[in-house]
């Protein structure tokens, strides 16, 4: 084998581009090198932790000879023209799944790639797992026997459905869904027992988006491939996560877990009837013993790098870079036949979805062009959409900053303007406040160190002011959040006027981010007039919101979470609705300008009492354990000394204790100052908010 080395460029910079770079660091002969994206802070920040260059057009990446193979990882309706680009132009190319829209467009970036004399190879990541490696192996020497079916699971919730984004590509058609994760189930099968041949569609729990028609939850899939009797099943309501694949054979019948990279098998045995179902269960907790002592040994001595999820893109990897390296043929995994395959059989079960699949939602055709005089910044997330429908809901025309032209308001085009201004734009920003009398910034970014907090959240909060002080609006509404807060001490009730500590460099990022947002913004209130009012949302549940709301504690999965502390005492809940109210009065208030609100609601619920509320009204009990704060800092303190000495990340957090303390919320709210300033009334009745926080928010999604 060569000893050269590829050099590699990653071409977006997402959330899955972050897990392509950790993994070509276990990949022998292969070099990140570039990081390519439309955004260049997003290209910078990636490519600057990785040592490598950052590039904002994939023409000059090309242009720069800097790399010699790409990972094309933007949204799928970009794969195929990104990827012909770039094997006419000389580079080797692996896509993200799914590799492309169609059967039609993977045979096409095939045949570039056979033109080119380059390879392609399609990113289907669980297929490099060690632990389906070895279920092969046991196919292969007949311990299974004659295999008669398979049974392929995808149960994990998307959260996108029930609280957005809603403009993501993934929700724009129903048929997405299938296309985004059913790569994952077909290429298992394909794989395995060849070109799979799809029979039924079968779909159910559909979920209502907002100004977008229905999408299905679940889909059940039958189809044969090689003899095999096949059942495909996509569940993304909120469920416990199964992503399994099931062989019954003549002699055994195996169990993939290739989210846990874990294979079990069960053989029938010898003994009489008193020991033989003993020993088989016994059997099967000796396989699943090996493999979870095999994976903590494996991810402890890696520092967690070596996870199930990152084992099966460094299998794919590798097998991809030692093809480049060889000259030998791809991994017939990865390859492009295996590639067409598998999005055939998607067009297949795309061709057979029944009615409520194939729903073609129009929106209403406006009959007036919208004159918005209020600019939501962060209009397509959780809080932002249920203030932009109650904005209209009061006769006001809104418009939306996005991030694109689509957007969980098409039901409103006579109200609704979606204005497509990225936030580094600042010039792009006033004009978009043209004409607006409030604007309403309710954007946020969740870096992972200060210096990205301050490029992507501080920075952009600074930029959105200037815009609107250059624009002349009236009334600026930022929100902050009460996590800001020393709230440690059960001694202490929290008012307006209690300060923020005078070093924040101690706190969780994002506590410390939103309070530096607000010092610059008060700063440009007293020395450039900026008409600011600042609101500070409790842990906010509604409609629309999540069931794994991390402002109560660390969720593994949805059925169990761990509290931040013992659970028992009141947490600051606020309705989605009386935010929203709140935030509409602060805007139109002569009282506002210039003052802070606490926004926390009237009825004193604690954490055990909201999953109890789930447990007897929709029926799922939660697991709910308490959570030691102390062990909880001392855990994190130990990992940050591992980051920053061991894996050597520069710029590592270490928070407190009593930022940790802080997160149980154990200091009071008092709420008197909205109340009293902006004549808000939130919902005080017991009955009523769990009817609101519970009864109709969709936790579950059906």
């Amino acid at each position: 084998m060569s000893d050269k080395v590829i050099n590699v460029g990653l071409i977006g910079a997402g959330y899955i581009a972050g897990w392509h770079a950790e993994a070509l660091k276990l990949v022998p002969g292969a070099r990140l090198a570039a990081v390519c994206d439309l955004s260049a802070s997003a290209a910078e920040g990636l490519a600057g932790a990785h040592g490598a260059r950052a590039f904002s057009s994939v023409e000059d990446l090309i242009a720069s000879g800097a790399v010699e193979a790409v990972h094309i990882l933007t949204p799928p309706d970009s794969h195929a023209a990104l990827a012909r680009k770039c094997l006419a132009a000389g580079l080797h190319v692996l896509i993200e799944k799914p590799v492309a829209l169609s059967g039609d467009e993977t045979a096409g970036i095939a045949s570039v790639a056979r033109a080119a004399g380059r390879y392609f190879a399609a990113g289907h990541n669980f297929l490099g797992l060690p632990s389906y490696l070895r279920l092969k192996d046991q196919i292969a020497r007949g311990e299974l026997g004659r295999i008669s079916s398979a049974e392929i699971t995808w149960a994990l919730p998307l959260a996108p459905l029930r609280s957005g984004p809603y403009g993501l590509w993934l929700l724009r058609e129903p048929r997405n869904l299938l296309l985004e994760l059913g790569p994952h189930l077909f290429a298992f099968a394909h794989d395995l027992f060849g070109p799979v041949t799809v029979t039924g569609v079968y779909l159910s729990k559909p979920v209502a988006l907002p100004g977008a028609g229905t999408r299905p939850q679940s889909w059940r899939i039958t189809a044969e491939a090689g003899g095999v009797d096949l059942a495909f099943n996509l569940q993304l309501v909120e469920t416990v996560d199964d992503r399994s694949l099931i062989l019954r054979g003549s002699s055994g019948l195996a169990r993939l877990d290739y989210a846990a990279d874990v294979l079990t098998v069960a053989h029938e045995n010898t003994a009489d009837l008193v020991l033989n179902p003993f020993l088989r269960q016994m059997g099967a907790a000796w396989g699943h013993l090996c493999d979870g002592a095999g994976n903590a040994a494996r991810q402890v001595g890696s520092l967690n790098r070596k996870s199930p999820y990152a084992l099966g893109f460094v299998g794919s990897f590798e097998a991809f870079y030692t093809a480049i390296r060889t000259g030998e043929p791809l991994d017939a995994r990865f390859d492009g036949v295996a590639a067409e395959a598998v999005m055939r059989a998607i067009d297949a079960a795309i061709a057979l979805m029944p009615d409520q699949g194939r729903e073609t939602w129009a929106a209403p055709k406006a009959r007036r062009k919208p004159k918005p005089t209020a600019l939501v910044i962060g209009g397509t997330g959780f809080l932002g959409r249920d203030l932009t429908r109650a904005l209209v809901a009061r006769g006001q025309d809104v418009r939306v900053l996005s991030r694109g032209a689509h957007g969980p308001f098409d039901d409103l085009p006579e109200s609704v303007e979606t204005c497509a201004v990225s936030l580094r734009d600042e010039a792009g920003l006033s004009r978009a406040m043209e004409g607006v009398e409030v604007v309403y910034n309710l954007a946020r970014a969740l870096g992972t160190s200060w210096e990205e907090c301050l490029e992507n959240d501080v920075a952009v909060s600074d930029r959105i002011a200037r815009a609107a002080l250059a624009a002349g609006v009236g009334r600026f509404v930022y929100t902050g959040t009460i996590a800001s807060y020393d709230m440690s001490n059960p001694q202490t009730v929290i008012t307006e006027s209690t300060p923020f500590a005078p070093d924040m460099r101690d706190r969780n990022l994002y506590a410390r981010s939103k309070a530096e947002c607000e010092r610059r913004l008060w700063e440009m209130a007293r020395e450039h007039g900026l008409p600011l009012t600042i609101a500070r949302p409790g842990i906010v549940v509604g409609h629309g919101g999540p069931l794994q709301h991390w402002g109560i504690g660390r969720w593994h999965g949805a059925g169990a979470v761990r509290l931040w502390g013992s659970g028992d005492n009141p947490l600051p809940f606020v309705l989605i609705g009386d935010v929203s109210d709140a935030l509409i009065r602060m805007g139109e208030s002569r009282a506002a300008p210039g003052q802070s609100f606490n926004l926390v609601g009237d009825v004193p619920l604690s954490a055990r009492s909201y999953f109890n509320a789930i447990h007897m009204r929709l029926g799922a009990r939660i697991r709910v354990s308490s959570g030691n704060l102390t062990a909880m800092w001392a855990a994190d303190a130990v990992k940050s000394t591992l980051k920053t000495y061991a894996l050597r990340r520069p710029g590592v957090i270490r928070a407190s204790r009593r930022d940790w303390q802080s997160r149980a919320h154990f200091a009071p709210f008092d709420n008197a100052k909205p109340k009293a300033l902006l004549g808000w009334q939130p919902v005080s009745n017991h009955e009523e908010f769990l009817q609101e926080a519970v009864d109709r928010a969709g936790l579950i999604g059906f």
